[in-house]
């Protein structure tokens, strides 16, 4: 009796803040009532190992039914006498362990070791730290210990990489398609690999390239964020070495990948250094969803078929690779669980066993008929586009990894083309939603393209894997323990599983939209509207151009300079300006800073006096004509709401004083003045990009304002940064580059339009004679015309 077997028993786990660890745990405590556990877990960076296991092990719903079987304080209790954490990482050597958990461990008659890293796409090193060594450290630590518990190590079906027809329940040493490699060798070649990598990475030349690539995404976000980003850029590069040497060294031996690569070293390390701790070795194939424990259908995060499945309903997969006879070789979490534990009951055998749970050799689910049924299902229930319109699933026709691979990497290609053209053009607003949109298919693109080359060698598998010991182990059992923890994959009903169990839970966890029509409910951006305007805000900042008004310093320039000009040299200023459009465009997207500075020299001897004079009368002619209403709604909003209010801007000081009474305050750039006019230099660094969220920073700090209930609108990617410093940002009119950073962080975007008709000179307005009748103006050369 399996009860019986583990009763008074302390078992040592690791992996529970996974898939198959935590449903292994809920039916531990939920079904083997007089067993304790300890927990191996990963302190979080800001989060003891009691903390990570209230808030991400027993609060999933994994253990829902346990709780209402127990009542919530019945379950607190529970949790509390029978569950232990103790830190540790089977990364590391010595598992991370301190001297209590060390005693701990010592306590422990069995070891459950689940810990793995799964994705099929991990970088070589840490596969090989975590999946390779892992099972070694644990052993090796119980030795020094001396101590042998019973190590129950879960690998993967796939040790027998890329083999046609039987695969039997061997040890990898003792199966003929295992190639003969040394472990050790394998280790220090990763380990070499990270740092050849890491240091090519910091070459001028590498450095030089993400440095430019971080401008093309973020533009003039200022040298924090530029920095950071390509710092980001750098270390996924050399993730993606490091992904890559996976693969490559993995297909050179024969596995599909690098996880069943290291899973399968990890066994050989494992049998070859256990010393005196005995071991078994419990061997799934793909893990999907519960067939019945702790409830139908139930699943943590997304597995390898998730992906795949929610892609081709929502019509992004048009075709995938596999064999239509060939064998989808996937088990129920609960049946690997129950395995485990029945091995774990059983105790070890003289010499180091494999179980295999799996199902193709006794109940095999074809490829063919795994597509019918999810194809079938989504005829019937299909899911629904934005615009509540059922789409359509498209038919595979098996065609081979290449060529799906050849189709979706030219597709990708095209896209990023088309993306690169229109990133280079200055679009705004819903326009700016094109270059968006085109960003979207191309990462669906992508993303499809990864699934294929991640999952397509699954889908093309042609091994069988043999159950000759777990049918043996589970004849071995009891009518009751055949009740209460059953793992034979005969009776697994694929039919029923799949339409009934697996694909509802599927689409529940994926939340897409399945329900046609447009939304009854209020739309996101309501919500998020509702949020911003919520009482519990307290500031709201500002920018100025393009999201109050529709006008820039150029614009702004340009006025004052030609409003005392006549038409034809008015004409002339214009083509001149039109000229410099695109070097000056170039100039403010490399920093917003320096364009200012160059820029603003051109007020140089102008009079202040006949500035502020042509300032306030452009307010009425140039500023109000080209502002936003709903902008301006929005501020006045803010106010009634109790809000405090404040325009933080780039442009001079005299351009917005008449804005001055629908803010609190306004902070603007200041130009130096002598003796009557205007310098052309400024007193302080412009109050943009990084220096803009300092400002604003400062101005909170000054005013006892929370920036976690502050809300900032901007228009560019070179106000990231104070779009970032608060709790909730707003894009406006965005361009291009934040129209696809608002879109992938859910930010609130506004689409802010001016009132028709209003004016549409083709050259400024003006002139505007002189008390002589003379036309004056300082500001281009000539002085009086």
């Amino acid at each position: 009796m399996i009860r019986e077997a583990l009763a008074g028993r302390r078992l040592f786990i690791t992996g529970t803040t996974g898939f198959l660890g935590t449903n292994l745990l809920e039916r531990l405590l939920r079904s083997v009532p007089e067993c304790e556990v300890v927990l191996l877990v990963r302190p979080g960076r800001r989060s003891t190992v009691d903390q990570r296991v209230a808030r991400e092990i027993l609060k999933n719903d994994a253990f829902d039914r346990l709780r209402a079987e127990l009542g919530a304080e019945g379950f607190a209790e529970m949790t509390a006498r029978r569950v232990r954490a103790v830190a540790g990482d089977v990364g590391r050597d010595g598992l991370g362990l301190d001297d209590e958990g060390r005693a701990v461990l010592a306590t422990c008659d069995i070891v459950i070791h689940s810990a793995a890293t799964v994705s099929f796409d991990s970088p070589l090193d840490g596969a090989v730290e975590v999946n390779l060594l892992g099972p070694t450290r644990i052993a090796a630590v119980c030795n020094e210990l001396g101590i042998t518990p019973h190590l129950v190590a879960v690998s993967t079906c796939y040790v027998a990489g890329n083999h046609r027809g039987a695969a039997p329940e061997q040890l990898v040493d003792e199966s003929h398609f295992f190639v003969d490699v040394d472990w050790r060798a394998e280790v220090a070649g990763a380990r070499r690999a990270r740092t050849d990598a890491d240091a090519e990475s910091r070459t001028p030349e590498r450095l030089a390239e993400f440095r430019a690539r971080a401008r093309r995404e973020l533009g003039a976000a200022g040298t924090p964020l530029l920095a950071e980003k390509t710092e980001q850029l750098r270390d996924r590069w050399v993730a993606d070495r490091m992904v890559t040497a996976g693969r490559a060294r993995a297909a050179s031996l024969g596995w599909p990948d690098a996880y069943a690569y290291t899973k399968a070293l990890g066994e050989r390390a494992l049998v070859e250094t256990r010393g005196a701790v005995p071991v078994s070795i419990v061997r799934p194939s793909i893990i999907e969803s519960a067939l019945a424990e702790p409830v139908p259908g139930w699943i943590r995060g997304f597995r390898m078929a998730e992906p795949v499945i929610i892609s081709y309903a929502r019509g992004l997969l048009k075709e995938f690779p596999g064999v239509p006879e060939g064998i989808v070789d996937v088990i129920p979490v609960d049946l690997v669980s129950a395995a485990i534990i029945a091995v774990a009951a059983r105790g070890p055998e003289p010499t180091p066993s494999v179980v295999q749970v799996a199902s193709g050799s006794q109940n095999p689910l074809h490829y063919r008929r795994l597509v019918d049924l999810v194809s079938d299902w989504f005829g019937r229930h299909p899911l629904y586009d934005a615009k509540g319109q059922p789409i359509v699933v498209p038919k595979w026709s098996f065609p081979g990894r290449g060529r799906v691979q050849t189709q979706l990497q030219r597709a990708k290609n095209v896209l990023e083309r088309a993306e690169g053209v229109l990133g280079a053009l200055p679009l705004r607003g819903r326009q700016a939603e094109w270059s968006a949109s085109i960003e979207s298919r191309r990462e669906e693109a992508e993303r499809a393209l990864g699934y294929v080359e991640l999952y397509g060698a699954y889908a093309e598998c042609e091994a069988v894997y043999g159950l000759d010991r777990l049918l043996a182990l589970w004849d071995a059992q009891s009518t009751e323990d055949q009740r209460d923890f059953c793992f034979d994959p005969r009776v697994i009903d694929w039919d029923h599983f799949v339409e009934e169990i697996h694909l509802p839970s599927v689409v529940r966890q994926a939340r897409v939209r399945t329900t046609p029509g447009g939304r009854t409910g209020q739309s996101r951006p309501d919500r998020l509207r509702e949020q911003i305007l919520s009482a519990d805000r307290q500031l709201a900042a500002f920018d100025l151009e393009n999201t109050l008004i529709a006008s820039n310093v150029v614009a702004s320039y340009a006025f004052l300079a030609t409003r005392r000009l006549p038409l034809d040299q008015r004409v002339l200023f214009t083509l001149k300006m039109l000229a410099e459009g695109p070097s000056l465009l170039s100039l403010d997207r490399k920093d917003r800073t320096d364009f200012l500075r160059l820029f603003y020299r051109r007020y140089e001897g102008a009079p202040v006096r006949q500035i502020e004079e042509d300032a306030a009368e452009m307010f009425s002619r140039l500023i109000l004509t080209k502002s936003f209403p709903a902008a301006i709604r929005r501020v006045r909003e803010h106010r009634a709401a109790g809000h405090r209010t404040v325009l933080i801007t780039g442009a001079l000081d005299f351009v917005v004083r008449p804005l001055e009474p629908l803010f609190d305050d306004v902070i603007a750039a200041e130009m130096s003045i002598t003796r009557g006019t205007y310098d052309g230099e400024l007193r302080n660094v412009p109050p943009t990009g990084e220096t803009r969220a300092q400002v604003l920073m400062d101005y909170a700090a000054a005013h006892g304002f929370d920036l976690r209930e502050t809300v900032a609108y901007a228009d560019s990617t070179s106000d990231l940064p104070m779009l970032e410093a608060v709790g909730f940002p707003v894009a406006v009119n965005p361009e291009t580059r934040l129209a696809a950073l608002a879109r992938k962080r859910g930010w609130l975007v506004e689409n802010f339009a001016k009132s028709p008709g209003g004016p549409r000179a083709l050259v400024p307005i003006g002139p505007r004679r002189t008390d002589d009748g003379g036309l004056a103006n300082p500001l281009v050369p000539g002085g009086v015309v």
